[in-house]
């Protein structure tokens, strides 16, 4: 029987699972799909294939979900992967890496449908707070070059060969079992998504583990196929709630509330732009909600946990 197991995540993922499963059927790896609610033909799709599933009776958020597949199976290593992936090859070169000593953890390549590396996204550097003042403030699109924006990206980058980074992407992760117990997880308050696995790599950081890039990996990757289900006030809802918890678990007090500032400073920003090119008053209202628990960050910290769509 195979030392590794797959772990795969599922909320409307009707088009993407059926190829995803087919591809790492002939691995011989354990297979778990942990499905949230979906309301559509994804666990059909998954019970056709004959593969182990569970089905959630509501939507427990993708970290909640990859910590269920976890705990259902026994393999030494697992691979959590994206429904939208579809892998070439085999899982070897992975399982090397995450046996080389002090590993946490190895990513492999991705590539978008037309073959090319998606590089900026399958490997990056633990943000800082400068990174995500930046990104918020829309300086990084405006200026992509800068160099806070390509350490954080990985631009220019040889990914020809294997090497350490900070942050491989959860989409093509595989993580040794004792290290994920060690870790306690994905934390199951980055609701329902966005952080929880850049959480993950810095508390294996944190404890002085390597995670690793391996490029003999590889997995084509459509990318954001439940992303693009939510509405737009949710993403933006749901994406900057994530950031502020990541900011206030890892950076210091002052650094936190400097993120929050950003937050409220690009948010406003942002909104204004937004319903001015799409001529609605629908961006600022998302955009409101960010700015009132960014607010309530920077006078009192962290508090109820992440934004939630309807939240007060």
């Amino acid at each position: 029987m195979s030392d590794i197991g797959i772990v795969v995540v599922t909320h409307n993922s009707e088009a993407h699972i059926g190829p995803c499963l087919d591809a790492i059927l002939p691995t011989g790896a354990e297979i778990v799909v942990v499905d949230n609610q979906s309301a559509d033909r994804t666990i059909a799709e998954a019970a056709r294939r004959e593969v182990r599933l569970v089905a959630n009776p509501a939507n427990r958020g993708f970290a909640a979900a990859a910590n269920q597949g976890f705990a259902a199976l026994n393999s030494a290593y697992v691979l959590l992967l994206n429904p939208d992936a579809i892998l070439q090859g085999g899982l070897e070169a992975l399982r090397e890496a995450c046996c080389m000593p002090g590993a946490a953890g190895a990513g492999g390549c991705l590539l978008d449908p037309q073959g090319r590396p998606q590089i900026g996204f399958m490997v990056r550097q633990l943000p800082t707070a400068a990174t995500l003042v930046l990104e918020v403030l829309l300086l990084n699109k405006l200026w992509p070059n800068n160099p806070v924006n390509q350490r954080y990206r990985g631009l220019g980058m040889d990914y020809s060969a294997r090497f350490q980074v900070e942050q491989p992407a959860g989409a093509f992760l595989m993580v040794p079992r004792r290290v994920w117990l060690e870790l306690g997880g994905f934390d199951e308050g980055f609701f329902p998504l966005w952080f929880e696995d850049v959480d993950f790599c810095r508390r294996a950081a944190d404890r002085g583990y390597q995670l690793y890039y391996v490029p003999a990996a590889v997995a084509i990757h459509a990318g954001g196929h439940t992303i693009q289900k939510l509405s737009v006030e949710k993403r933006r809802v749901y994406w900057y709630g994530s950031l502020l918890r990541y900011s206030a678990k890892h950076f210091r007090p002052l650094a936190f509330r400097v993120v929050c500032l950003a937050v409220v400073a690009g948010s406003l920003l942002r909104g204004l732009g937004e319903s001015v090119l799409h001529q609605s008053v629908q961006p600022l209202a998302a955009y409101a909600k960010v700015v009132r628990h960014a607010s309530r960050c920077f006078l009192f910290g962290w508090g109820d946990g992440p934004l939630r769509s309807g939240s007060k």
